[in-house]
């Protein structure tokens, strides 16, 4: 399988079911910002109250201290009306869309978890859209401005009809573009960035008075380990957990560490929790999810800071000085495997530095952590790497990929790639190309470099590759890495997968499909089987099954199969 993009960068665009700041002291600075928005004056055309006329009369009181201090509720400042009182807040209904990676899915879910809270609904026909973005690539930010323009003409039509429409953009594009999201046609509301979800409500509240209103402040400790998402898609067998937030990696392409922050992880009891709830709700597949999953680090207990640091990959190294103390990922594993035998784990996305042997072990000795990993190399070249500031050669990554086959017979690998990187040659481009053909991926996400501000890569470096050299190159390695993922791929005719149950084919109706422990996905009929618990009558598989398929075709991106019958995830194992 081949995605232009990366699995924090990929975009996934689609529904799921005038005056200065009123805070004069470098509201920018402080993440925090209210201000009269262009409709306000037109609201009262709409049987909007007379409000106070005068210059002193218009600015609310600024923030205090408790904005500014990590894990207190910030009150309102005076003036701005609290959910339900003086506004529609809680009696609203709201319209999400999400944009991007799966973190981003989460965040949604994590976003109307604290909405319903308090008192709004979801529907198509809505008071308020939010936009929850990314911002890794200049393409995933032209799709949300392309939106808004949609959403321009929408909005006008609500206006006519003095039916206000509140529009929000939430995410990393938030957090990277505040200013000029609230300043570009007057037309965004509310803008809250991805540790700001819990201010969603007041946020609101404040648009509902005729304002603006833009939280974007970044936290050291934000991780939301207390809010029990809402799944948004009503009986599904698989979901997200998160389990920490940011990233320290500080790759010199890369915008996340700026719009998500700085590593956190959250206490392993609370999404030990998390996955059970979701196993009792009938989930079969839970993937967890992080910037840099791996390095998960509890030091939620005094007692866990004692813990030993594990080592690094052999031939990996940081930009940071490693750190000290923790329950790592090894130990989350251990214990979220043991929940249910009967759910699937999957994680992602981790960096390769951080694959200790007991993380190996652990996933090759446990029947339900999918034997499949993603391994991002991002360049085949050792110089352009360094450029990167990756922090591993070419040949310390093809030793890890070996040390973890070798490990971990039969695993499916997936990796990130860029296409012409600052500086990257064509004799660089074409030891990636090697690379790949190499490896020989059953999954990648392949995208053209595009320059984030702020990063290093801004401040140090040339982007100095054409842009029809870039796409040269990306079209290169999409051909050659699908070569190699046919024939990876095709080396599973003959054998039987064992495939989770989604639901109906797209393609036809006639056709289910699920995904095998790779993640690759498997197309296989939908008619009768027996079942391998010993029932005589005949069964057709349900989504959340776990089914026998043995291939018959296969391709770069999909296997087909025949269905010889459904089975459980202890049963299967027991008899590999």
């Amino acid at each position: 399988m081949c995605w232009v993009g990366g699995p924090f960068g990929r975009c996934t665009a689609g529904p799921l079911p005038a005056s200065a700041p009123l805070w004069a002291a470098s509201p920018w600075q402080r993440g925090l910002l209210t201000r009269p928005s262009a409709g306000a004056s037109r609201a009262a055309h709409c049987g909007q109250s007379e409000r106070p006329q005068g210059r002193r009369a218009e600015l609310p009181a600024g923030p205090d201290l408790r904005h500014f201090l990590r894990g207190a509720a910030a009150p309102p400042p005076a003036g701005e009306p609290e959910p339900g009182q003086g506004s529609t807040s809680g009696l609203g209904k709201v319209y999400l869309e999400t944009y991007g990676c799966q973190m981003n899915v989460n965040d949604t879910e994590i976003a109307w978890a604290i909405l319903q809270k308090s008192g709004y609904t979801r529907a198509k026909e809505a008071d308020v859209i939010l936009l929850v973005t990314c911002s890794v690539r200049d393409k995933a930010e032209q799709a949300i401005w392309n939106r808004l323009q949609h959403l321009k003409a929408l909005k006008a039509r609500r206006r006519q009809a003095c039916l206000p429409l509140r529009i929000g953009i939430l995410g990393c594009m938030a957090e990277r573009l505040k200013e000029e999201i609230l300043h570009r046609e007057k037309l965004v509301d509310i803008v809250a960035g991805p540790d700001a979800y819990r201010d969603l409500p007041r946020l609101l509240a404040v648009a509902e008075s005729g304002q603006q209103a833009a939280n974007v402040l970044l936290s050291l400790d934000e991780t939301y380990a207390d809010i029990l998402p809402v799944q948004t898609s009503a009986g599904g067998k698989t979901a997200f957990v998160s389990i920490m937030r940011g990233c320290d990696n500080m790759c010199s392409y890369c915008i996340v560490p700026f719009t998500r922050g700085r590593e956190r992880s959250r206490p392993i009891a609370s999404i030990l929790q998390e996955v059970k709830i979701l196993s009792d709700q009938g989930v079969k597949e839970v993937t967890l999810l992080g910037q840099n999953v791996n390095s998960f680090r509890d030091m939620s207990e005094v007692q866990f800071q004692s813990a030993a640091t594990p080592v690094l990959s052999r031939g990996f190294s940081t930009v940071y000085k490693a750190k000290p103390g923790g329950l790592r990922f090894a130990h989350l594993l251990d214990q979220v495997s043991r929940i249910d035998p009967e759910m699937r784990i999957r994680f992602t996305s981790p960096h390769p530095k951080d694959f200790p042997d007991e993380v190996l072990q652990l996933i090759q000795e446990r029947h339900n952590i999918c034997k499949q990993l993603h391994l991002p190399a991002q360049s085949g070249s050792t110089r352009v790497l360094e450029a990167m500031r990756r922090g591993y050669t070419r040949e310390a990554y093809l030793e890890l990929v070996q040390h973890v086959r070798n490990t971990i017979p039969g695993v499916s690998l997936s990796s990130d790639f860029i296409a012409g990187f600052c500086g990257e040659t064509e004799e660089d481009h074409q030891q990636t190309v090697s690379l790949l053909r190499e490896v020989r991926y059953n999954v990648g996400f392949l995208f053209a470099y595009s320059m984030r501000q702020k990063t290093r890569a801004y401040h140090r470096l040339q982007d100095d590759v054409p842009a029809d050299v870039k796409q040269r190159r990306l079209e290169e390695l999409i051909t050659v890495f699908r070569e190699e993922a046919a024939r990876a791929n095709e080396a599973m005719v003959g054998q039987s997968q064992l495939v989770l149950v989604e639901g109906p084919s797209k393609r036809s109706a006639s056709e289910l499909c699920g995904r095998n422990d790779g993640n690759i996905k498997v197309i296989f009929p939908d008619a009768d089987t027996e079942d391998a618990g010993g029932c005589k009558a005949l069964v057709r598989a349900q989504p959340g099954d776990y089914v026998l398929v043995k291939v018959t075709s296969a391709s770069s991106q999909t296997l087909k199969g025949v269905l010889l019958c459904r089975t459980t995830l202890s049963r299967s194992a027991a008899c590999r």
